[in-house]
C-alpha cells in the first residue's frame, strides 16, 4: 500500500526489476510507490548490485524490532519500577532467568514471555503489556503464549474490563521438573531397544543396559522428590523474622 511498509513480494518486485535493468522510476510505477521510497530502499540494502529481497525484509524487520526495544528501555527507564528495584538489576537478572529456561528447551522468546510473567507482582500481565515490557511485535507474544498454553504453563483470565491476561501456573517449576524427567527417561528406554539388538550378553547389550538402569533410577528419583516437594510452591508468602521487623522499625 503507498505509504505503508514495504512487503516481502514488493522487495521481490524490486530484486526483479534491478536484474532487468529497470530503471527505479519505472519499478516504483508498477509498485504504485514514488521513486523515492525505492531508491532508499535499494541504496539502504547494498545497492543496485548487491540487493537482495530476502535480505532487505530481514534487514528491515531488525531494525523495526531494535526501535521496539529502544522505545521499551526508554519507558522503563522513564517509569520508576515498584519498591525502589533497580531497572538495571531486574533486566539483566530477567536475562539470566530466561537463559536457564533456554537451556531446558525453550525457545528464547517464549523463555522471555515466560520470565516476565513468573517475575511480575501480579503473576500475570495482558498481551499489550508484554510487547511493551519485552519491546517485541504482538505476533512474537502471541506465538509465546500459545506454546505455553499448549504445556500448560500459563492460563488464560479474563481481568478488568474483560481484558484478557495470561497468568504463571504455580506449578510451572513442578511441571518442567517433572518433563524433565520423563524426557530423561525415554533415554532409558531407547537405550534398553539397544539391548535386543546388539544381543544380550554381549559387552554392548550390558553397557546400554546399565545405563538405561541408572537413568530409571535418577529420574524416578527426581519425579518422586518433585512430587513431596510440590506444596513448597504452594506455601504462603513467608512473615517477616522478629529481628527484620525491629530493624524496619522507625
Amino acid at each position: 500500500m503507498p505509504g505503508g511498509r514495504l512487503t516481502g513480494q514488493e522487495r521481490e518486485q524490486i530484486a526483479q526489476g534491478l536484474a532487468d535493468g529497470i530503471a527505479f522510476a519505472e519499478i516504483g510505477r508498477r509498485l504504485g510507490r514514488p521513486t523515492s521510497t525505492v531508491t532508499r530502499e535499494v541504496m539502504r540494502n547494498g545497492g543496485a548490485a548487491a540487493y537482495r529481497a530476502d535480505v532487505a525484509h530481514w534487514a528491515t524487520e531488525q531494525r523495526a524490532r531494535r526501535r521496539r526495544q529502544a522505545d521499551a528501555r526508554d519507558a522503563t527507564k522513564a517509569a520508576p519500577l515498584p519498591h525502589g528495584r533497580d531497572a538495571g538489576a531486574v533486566r539483566a537478572y530477567e536475562e539470566v532467568f530466561a537463559t536457564v529456561f533456554m537451556a531446558s528447551g525453550l525457545p528464547r522468546m517464549t523463555a522471555r514471555v515466560l520470565v516476565c510473567l513468573y517475575t511480575s507482582d501480579e503473576g500475570g500481565l495482558s498481551a499489550a503489556e508484554l510487547v511493551r515490557r519485552l519491546g517485541v511485535g504482538r505476533s512474537s507474544v502471541s506465538r509465546a503464549i500459545a506454546f505455553l498454553e499448549s504445556q500448560g504453563l500459563v492460563r488464560r483470565e479474563r481481568g478488568e474490563r474483560r481484558r484478557e491476561r495470561y497468568t504463571v501456573d504455580n506449578d510451572v517449576m513442578f511441571q518442567s521438573t517433572v518433563a524433565g524427567a520423563h524426557s530423561t527417561a525415554r533415554l532409558a528406554e531407547t537405550a534398553r531397544q539397544g539391548v535386543a539388538v546388539f544381543g544380550p550378553g554381549t559387552p554392548a547389550a550390558a553397557r546400554l543396559e546399565n545405563v538405561a538402569r541408572f537413568v530409571d533410577f535418577i529420574s524416578e528419583s527426581i519425579i518422586r522428590a518433585a512430587e513431596q516437594g510440590r506444596e513448597l510452591l504452594h506455601m504462603p508468602e513467608p512473615k517477616a523474622t522478629s529481628s527484620a521487623r525491629r530493624k524496619n522499625e522507625p
